[in-house]
């Protein structure tokens, strides 16, 4: 019977890919990645791939959409100052931050929420033409689109011949104490994958409930988040610590 199976197995093609940069992933950080390094990348001649595991419009973590942007330091209002924002981040995470990359996310979160609303998200506006704030930190759009929106300018950035969809990344692929690059799998076709790259970024999803909040409450009301999140990329980045620390280890 066991050899019958085997018999029966498909064969897999295997399909090798290289690339410059290598982005895993296709939620709103990857999607935010393929629009930067695609700008560079042109204009210095390099390629910039992106595997997901679904279709990118409705691939991540709001891929149903939201009824707020989260994050809106609102600078050109003067109402909030980036050491205001600054202070908020570490109160609320007892004091263990990056400063730096806290004011860094800051510094440039307004552009990002300006460049959605360039690219077509509705984002509510008083009668004065401002935008509809909820709490200190929250902006109100009308957000079913949102993932769409943002996955769009990511496939126009890249081109679609860059974009490889329903490709579930399994492993990093090392060299030594390098990452070259990742293997993976198609989730519709017998198809195996090997993207080599010069830089891999990994945007995978992160692993909930790995840092205690500062209250059992407010860790309850975090708690909508893990059943959209697979937890891939805890895995890659474990897989490849641990072939760095053992080059001898199976990764």
């Amino acid at each position: 019977k066991n050899s019958k199976e085997r018999d029966e197995m498909p064969e897999f093609e295997t399909v090798t890919v290289e690339t410059d940069l290598l982005i895993c992933g296709g939620g709103m950080a990857a999607c935010g990645a393929a629009v930067e390094a695609s700008y560079w990348a042109k204009k210095n001649g390099l390629k910039v791939t992106l595997v997901d595991k679904a279709a990118m419009e409705r691939s991540g973590a709001v891929a149903m959409g939201l009824s707020a942007i989260n994050q809106y330091v609102d600078l050109n209002s003067g109402n909030n100052t980036l050491k205001d924002y600054c202070d908020y981040v570490r109160n609320d995470l007892m004091g263990i931050t990056r400063h730096d990359l806290v004011a860094n996310i800051a510094r440039h979160v307004d552009s990002s929420v300006h460049l959605f609303e360039k690219w077509g998200l509705p984002i509510w506006l008083d009668e004065n033409g401002q935008y509809v704030h909820e709490g200190r930190w929250q902006l109100m759009i009308n957000g079913e689109s949102y993932k769409v929106i943002v996955a769009e300018a990511a496939k126009n950035a890249l081109g679609t011949e860059n974009i490889f969809e329903r490709v579930f990344i399994t492993k990093p692929l090392m060299d030594g104490g390098k990452c070259v690059g990742a293997v993976g799998f198609s989730v519709r076709e017998n198809k195996f994958y090997v993207f080599k790259s010069r830089a891999t970024l990994v945007s995978m999803g992160g692993a909930v409930h790995v840092f205690k909040p500062r209250s059992s409450g407010e860790g309850a009301g975090r708690a909508w988040y893990p059943p959209w999140n697979a937890g891939a990329s805890a895995y890659f980045t474990l897989a490849a610590g641990a072939e760095i620390s053992n080059p001898s280890s199976p990764v």
